[in-house]
């Protein structure tokens, strides 16, 4: 391996030249000035391995490899050499390391510079960006390849990833937003050095490295001023799991779940968001009226954004409109029970062990019969420390309703949500009755209707 990669970096040095020396001319239609300088980098990075000793790498192999199929291509009179630049920028970046993204990026830069309109190389590019930390300039070259991506089941991968990296910045934003331009003003008047606990130096435009060190020390320090009790240092020790959580994983899609998309919590915060939403109960009462022709409660459930349901429903119709269907698995684990085939724009369900939650999913969703389903993050929000943390009691699970309403609550972004139907003690437990008359705004008797926002 010695002697190829040897002989390799002098066939290349040939073509494209030494480290500094100027670009040459194209007699004869000879290789592009941007292959050349492509060529030269990878000479130097050859340079670079040859010097780091024997290579037992198989991915270094390929890569080596590979830049030898781009120097034949570039030797070659009429070859057409793009493809195998980018194959190469591929292999650099699939050998890992700081050195091989950036070689990635560097060729990803020239091949751009080659053909602008390549999807190819602007996704190579924000591959290489995104593994080196930069994820806001990341998102701009993935949005370069979605632009130009005519095939849509190709772009989800890319998508997905670009929804993650944003996600992750939003959580900074949050985070910054909670910690508030005040803080600095009051960690210099205790004799602090005045960066606001460490807000300052957050950015979603730093590094993704750098992110997470400042984000950290952003927690700890706010942690050790105000305590754990604190509302807001709760919602920020939310912010940073939620920003950890984007940027180990991305939120793949599941094969087995029927085709739909997971959603999280950021997801379902913007899907609510300045919206109006409505929880119909499942009573024969309001689906009588709701099903009559021209009957005020069809008209008025009509009127909502979002229409949720929740459970098994015995006496709605089954074409009736249904934005948001929720349930809860209860009972011993693992659950089983009816596949849900009710039409609903998104599903949530709530449930705990994991295990039995994601076999009760995998088991019992149907395809086609969602858009999206809520992912692991939304399974348990009363209990959830990211969400609500509240702990567990012996008064038996949540309702259903209840427990959407707790979590709408606490998102916090709907502009207004009411109950329908919900008349009757048996509706809802003592417990949760309370929870809503405490913060109902008004009531109407004639939709049995209690507004809460």
């Amino acid at each position: 391996m010695g002697q190829t990669l040897t002989g390799l970096l002098t066939s290349v040095r040939a073509i494209a030249g030494r480290p500094g020396t100027p670009p040459r001319a194209r007699p004869g239609g000879g290789p592009d000035p941007a292959l050349l300088a492509a060529l030269r980098l990878c000479g130097d990075h050859l340079a670079a391995l040859a010097a780091s000793g024997p290579l037992t790498d198989a991915r270094r192999t390929r890569l080596i490899a590979s830049i030898g199929a781009l120097t034949t291509a570039c030797s070659t009179p009429g070859a057409d050499a793009f493809d195998a630049l980018l194959r190469t920028g591929q292999q650099a970046l699939d050998s890992g390391g700081e050195a091989g993204a950036r070689l990635a990026l560097a060729l990803a830069d020239e091949a751009t510079a080659l053909r602008g309109r390549s999807k190819g190389a602007w996704r190579l590019r924000g591959s290489a960006l995104d593994a080196l930390g930069r994820r806001e300039e990341a998102i701009t070259a993935y949005e370069r390849h979605l632009a130009l991506q005519q095939n849509a089941a190709a772009s989800r991968d890319v998508e997905r990833r670009v929804a993650t990296l944003r996600a992750a910045g939003d959580r900074i934003d949050e985070a910054l937003a909670l910690v508030g331009a005040g803080a600095g003003d009051r960690d210099r008047d205790r004799g602090g050095d005045g960066d606001g606990a460490g807000a300052v130096r957050l950015s979603r435009h730093l590094p993704a490295a750098e992110a997470r060190a400042a984000f950290t020390d952003l927690v700890r320090r706010r942690t050790a001023e105000l305590g754990t009790a604190d509302p807001a240092v709760r919602r920020l020790a939310a912010l940073y799991t939620e920003h950890r959580r984007l940027s180990d994983h991305d939120p793949m899609a599941d094969p087995l779940l029927g085709g739909a998309e997971p959603i999280g919590v950021p997801g379902l915060r913007r899907l609510v968001a300045g919206r109006t939403v409505c929880l119909v109960a499942d009573t024969p009462r309001t689906a009588e009226q709701e099903q009559r022709p021209g009957s005020a409660a069809a008209a008025l459930i009509e009127g909502y954004d979002l229409v949720v349901r929740c459970d098994t429903a015995r006496h709605a119709a089954p074409t009736a409109r249904t934005d948001l269907h929720a349930c809860t698995l209860r009972g011993d684990s693992p659950w089983k029970g009816p596949r849900w085939d009710r039409r609903a724009g998104v599903r949530l369900v709530f449930g705990d062990p994991l295990p039995h939650w994601r076999l009760a999913l995998r088991s019992r969703l149907v395809p086609g019969a969602q858009d999206r389903i809520g992912d692991a993050s939304l399974r348990r929000p009363l209990h959830d420390p990211a969400l609500l943390g509240e702990p567990a009691d012996g008064e038996g699970p949540a309702s259903t309703a209840y427990t959407v309403l707790r979590l709408l609550d606490f998102l916090g972004t709907p502009a207004r949500v009411d109950l329908i139907g919900f008349e009757g003690p048996a509706a809802l437990s003592p417990r949760e009755r309370e929870w809503i008359g405490a913060r109902t705004g008004t009531t109407d008797d004639t939709a049995v209707r209690i507004t809460l926002r």
